[in-house]
């Protein structure tokens, strides 16, 4: 690697020697992980259960912090940073295996939630928020709740969910594992489309590789280590 100015210069997220442990550092969930990325790349993470490849991806959306190690976002070092939730309301949008929704809420309310309380408008919010549904295919089920839908429909929910932020960076965790290998593959394709349209940086976590074949580029991940590094093209 080059040194850290050359690092920070061109690329978008920069990871550095990043460690993350447990048991008072017996357990090394992540070893020692150097990694950058470029605006608006598409990465694949891909690993055995266990390989730490969740816990990194928790790590790139600040929602849990290394045991040493930077991570730089953009120009900022969230491993400092002391307002992380507003650096992920501005930067992140999440899609995990489970989508989260709120069962009481209907569809066009549960994709407002990211936005609440940041001072965006009701009416930008409401717009957004419809405006996105459409985009993935649900303009007609805004007053739905969510147990009236399927597991398809529920992630393309999570997903306009993820994007209601305009964030820069959307991090995927096993985003089909709950779906059938049909359904799987129409919510791969709406977070392509949505990468390859809005220059987002897309990262998915998989255990599957044929999902990480999608990616441009793919990191394989074993004992908190990356053991490779490759290009899909």
């Amino acid at each position: 690697m080059n040194n850290d100015d050359t690092i920070n210069n061109n690329s978008f997220i920069n990871i550095k020697n990043l460690i993350k442990s447990y048991d008072d550092g017996k357990i090394k969930a992540l070893n020692g992980i150097d990694l950058e990325i470029n605006k608006g790349d598409f990465i694949s993470i891909i690993g055995p259960s266990g390989s730490g490849k969740s816990t990194l991806l928790n790590m790139l959306g600040a929602l849990d912090i290394p045991s040493s190690g930077t991570i730089k976002i953009d120009g900022v070092e969230i491993t400092k940073s002391k307002d992380l939730s507003q650096f992920r309301s501005k930067k992140i949008g999440f899609v995990f295996q489970l989508h989260n929704l709120i069962p009481n809420l209907t569809v066009f309310e549960n994709v407002q939630i990211p936005l609440i309380g940041t001072g965006v408008s009701e009416d930008e919010i409401e717009k957004r928020a419809k405006n996105l549904l459409e985009s993935v295919g649900l303009g007609d089920k805004l007053e739905q709740m969510p147990t009236k839908l399927s597991g398809g429909q529920r992630q393309r929910v999570a997903i306009a969910r993820a994007l209601v932020n305009n964030p820069s960076i959307i991090l995927a965790d096993e985003p089909t594992g709950s779906l059938d290998s049909k359904t799987g593959d129409i919510i791969l394709n709406v977070l392509e489309k949505i990468h390859e349209e809005n220059n987002v940086t897309l990262i998915i976590v998989t255990h599957e590789q044929y999902v990480a074949n999608m990616a441009d580029r793919t990191i394989k991940i074993r004992d908190g280590k990356i053991m490779e590094d490759c290009s899909n093209n």
